[in-house]
Order: structure tokens, then sequence, then C-alpha cells
């Protein structure tokens, strides 16, 4: 996939290197020369640019792009304007940084896809989320494995945990499964409540509402998300 990376920080560098890491192309942009020369080593290509400058970011490849993600952090009004920008040049899928519940706010006016709360969430999750297709929520145990949560793949569904194989033909561990309920309260509230399976069996059906939890090494783990793109 290609990512163009908008804002260098913490948050910023360390997602735009685990994509790279990952096997995607990312184009970083920060208005600091010296954050760009600093991961110009890391990632695939940076560039030094205002991105809030319509002519200079129209010059982007912005059609060819999957996403763009607006990191930006220690500016809240640059954020803003750089998120508004993008959005009227209709990339395909836009991903900004909130700062605050007020901010957050904003950006939803303007019609952001998603947001990114790193305070909440780390640059490790971000990137599984982006390359893993389905992805709930990931644990990196290192840096070559982790434990992701998936919602079930369309062609899983329907099979039992024998004839999926996911040791043998995936070299991925199924811990367990989680399944999803939703329970209304005395007030008629209602929520949705996770309950953990356990260990699976082998002769355990998957359910197309099912969440998986699998581990496995990252290489691994991407190979069943290309599959459930194609």
């Amino acid at each position: 996939m290609k990512f163009i990376i908008v804002g260098l920080g913490n948050f910023g560098a360390s997602l735009a290197e685990k994509l790279t890491q990952q096997g995607n192309e990312v184009i970083g942009i920060d208005s600091s020369m010296a954050k760009v020369t600093a991961l110009k080593e890391k990632i695939s290509h940076t560039i030094c640019l205002d991105a809030t400058d319509e002519q200079t970011v129209s010059d982007l490849p912005l059609r060819n792009t999957d996403i763009v993600m607006i990191c930006i952090g220690e500016n809240q009004g640059t954020n803003v304007l750089a998120t508004a920008l993008f959005k009227n040049l209709e990339v395909k899928r836009l991903i900004s940084r909130s700062i605050n519940p007020l901010h957050e706010k904003i950006l939803r006016a303007i019609g952001v896809d998603e947001i990114v709360r790193p305070e909440e969430e780390t640059a490790e999750r971000w990137s599984k989320k982006l390359c893993l297709r389905g992805v709930v929520d990931s644990f990196e145990l290192n840096k070559n494995y982790s434990v992701v949560e998936v919602k079930t793949p369309a062609f899983l569904v329907g099979k039992t945990i024998k004839e999926i194989g996911f040791r043998k033909n995936y070299k991925i561990v199924i811990l367990t499964i989680i399944k999803q309920s939703e329970v209304t309260s005395l007030l008629g509230k209602t929520t949705t409540v996770s309950n953990v399976q356990g260990i699976p069996q082998l002769e355990t059906v998957i359910q197309a509402e099912d969440i998986l939890v699998l581990y496995g090494s990252n290489k691994d783990l991407a190979k069943i998300a290309k599959i459930t793109r194609e």
C-alpha cells in the first residue's frame, strides 16, 4: 500500500517507520528539515514542505496514494488546515490526529474518515490496523511476532478449525474466539459485550461475526491480510 504521513514527530515518525518495515511505500512530510533528514534512511521517501500550501500539496501523488494520515500534534491550527486541504483534494482515505475533544469535533465536521488518538493508541497498533485487513486490536510481543484480534475473513466463514488448518496452512495459531452480543440494561440502554470463548476445539465452526485472536509472525499475519484483500 502507499501512504503519505504528514507530521514526523514521535508518533508520525514511528508510524512511518513501521509501515515502511512492513513493505509499504511511505512518503513522510514535515516542515522541519531536521526531522526529514533524520528519517531519510528509515522510510521510503521524505519531503520537507508546508502541508498547508495548496500548490505544493497538490503536486504530491495523491491519486496513487491509498491513505493520507495527518499526524501533526504540536499545532492544532496547522493540523486543521492541512486536514481540510487534503480533504478538499479528495484523497482516497483521510485519517487525522486528534489533540483534544474539541479538536476531534472539528475534524469530524471536516469529514475525515478516522481519528487518531496517540495518547490512547500506539503507532504499532495503527500500523497493524492499516496493513492487516479487519484488525480490531493488536499486541506486539517483539519486532517479529504479534497477537492480533481480527474480524473473520469471508473465506473462513462456515469452516471448522480443523478444515482451516491455521498452523499447517498459514503458520498461525488461533488462541481463542471472541463473540459479541448486545445486552439491554434495566434502563433500556443497549451495549455490546465481548465474550471470550476459551481455546477453540477442532470441530468449532467459524461464524461471520466472530473475532479471531491470532498469534504468529508479522510476516505470516500479513499473508492472511493479503488473502482477504484478493
